[in-house]
């Protein structure tokens, strides 16, 4: 049996936690794609796609994301903030879907799902795994810039 401090705090946070994830998902771009903040292009990742980009020189970032995963649903309001932002208006956003995109995964060596990488062209600038602080996840994405 369930007490009713228990049924009381789910009841709570299954209406919050399904309006973050909702949120989240509306600020994270396109379900497999990349998102250049400074207009509303939309460009679905592949290799041509990435490399494009990188012979560019663009700053970019990957999210290595999964539509289950928690802490992918957090970083998605702090990106979508981050991104809209005059600094990190140029970065290109390419979001790899961790279930069914298991080979650009690999190809970007990543283990788990939640993992942002930065590159600046045709280098990688850094990583994170499973971060949702704010200040830090800026941080990243300024080595791209």
């Amino acid at each position: 049996m369930f007490s009713r401090r228990f049924t009381l705090a789910f009841a709570i946070a299954l209406p919050l936690a399904a309006a973050a994830f909702a949120g989240a998902s509306a600020l994270a771009g396109t379900e497999h794609g990349a998102t250049t903040h400074a207009a509303t292009e939309h460009a679905a990742y592949t290799p041509a796609a990435f490399a494009d980009a990188q012979k560019a020189g663009k700053p970019i970032l990957v999210e290595i994301h999964a539509s289950w995963c928690p802490v992918c649903a957090a970083q998605a309001p702090i990106l979508g903030e981050l991104l809209a932002t005059p600094k990190f208006k140029d970065v290109a956003v390419f979001r790899v879907d961790f279930d069914s995109q298991k080979d650009a995964v690999k190809a970007f060596g990543a283990r788990s799902q939640s993992t942002l990488i930065v590159y600046k062209g045709k280098t990688e600038e850094g990583r994170s795994v499973g971060d949702t602080a704010k200040p830090s996840i800026e941080a990243l994405l300024a080595k791209g810039v």
